[in-house]
């Protein structure tokens, strides 16, 4: 079985690629600003939720039409729910 990032087949040059940049080595600050931007008052918690095929197809369609990711339209219909 071929590994794969994201669907994308990884290749040798790929992998060599990735040995060359490692032994260059890499620039720490840069490294640290990297990663997922905080959301709102502190650290985010993963909260596992079960929806059923037709509620997660509609949140998708959703998400599609409004040009966001699945979480953020989550995070959206959860934000106005609360409000």
């Amino acid at each position: 079985m071929k590994e794969t990032i994201n669907g994308v087949p990884v290749t040798e040059e790929q992998i060599q690629a990735w040995a060359d940049e490692a032994e260059r080595g890499y620039d720490v600050e840069r490294l640290r600003r990297r990663g997922r931007k905080p959301m709102g008052h502190g650290p985010a918690k993963v909260v596992p939720v079960r929806l059923d095929d037709v509620t997660l197809a509609a949140v998708d369609e959703r998400a599609r039409r409004d040009h966001v990711t699945r979480s953020e339209a989550i995070r959206a219909a959860i934000r106005a729910y609360v409000a």
